[in-house]
């Protein structure tokens, strides 16, 4: 025969034991939400400002080809320092970090460094690019389409109106994409232990 009132529930001891985890559970994961959205902002911050300093490249190797070489080797240590960046603030919330807590961090911190480098964007469309530079990178994408998919390129208008706000918000949707895509093994990597610090907290 059951109780009449589980452990716990009828205003005992154990009722307070039960609220007491309740509240502290409570307040980690807000105050957990609250760390990430800052800690996202701040390495977002420093990634952006990277970003910034790798672009710089790709903007002189428009007259000088042979300096974009730069932007494309600095290119992939994008992923090392997003590493690095997850580690530590997986060691700031206690050493213990699930995957999708590590995939969350590290979409909001492709987003916030993509938000630092597109003003930099905007400004090399709007100002400092050549008259021509957008519609010829819209050519070469149109022919590499045509190249892959010929049936999807016939469904395409013949010449696409990209404007440097156009090209700006598409390249932060581009490098949230990266973000999702490449958090996935950093979050596999960092959440070896699955084990949640608050749980074992008495």
């Amino acid at each position: 025969m059951l109780p009449r009132n589980p452990p716990g529930l009828d205003g005992s001891k154990g009722t307070q034991v039960v609220a007491a985890r309740c509240s502290k559970l409570t307040h980690f994961f807000m105050d957990n939400k609250e760390l990430l959205l800052k800690s996202a902002m701040f390495y977002g911050l420093l990634l952006g400002i990277f970003w910034v300093v790798k672009y710089l490249f790709f903007i002189w190797g428009a007259t000088n080809p042979s300096i974009s070489v730069v932007y494309w080797v600095l290119t992939p240590i994008t992923i090392v320092f997003a590493y690095i960046f997850t580690k530590v603030y997986k060691i700031q919330i206690g050493g213990c970090i699930r995957f999708s807590h590590a995939w969350q961090f590290g979409i909001l911190l492709y987003f916030f460094a993509a938000l630092i480098v597109s003003l930099l964007h905007y400004v090399f469309y709007r100002y400092l690019a050549p008259p021509d530079y957008l519609a010829n990178a819209v050519g070469m994408a149109m022919d590499m389409i045509r190249d892959i998919n010929p049936e999807m390129a016939e469904t395409m208008p013949e010449t696409p109106v990209f404007t440097p706000i156009r090209m700006t918000i598409q390249g932060i949707l581009n490098n949230v994409l990266y973000g999702i895509l490449f958090s996935l093994p950093i979050a596999a990597i960092l959440c070896r232990n699955r084990e949640d610090m608050v749980y074992n907290q008495e």
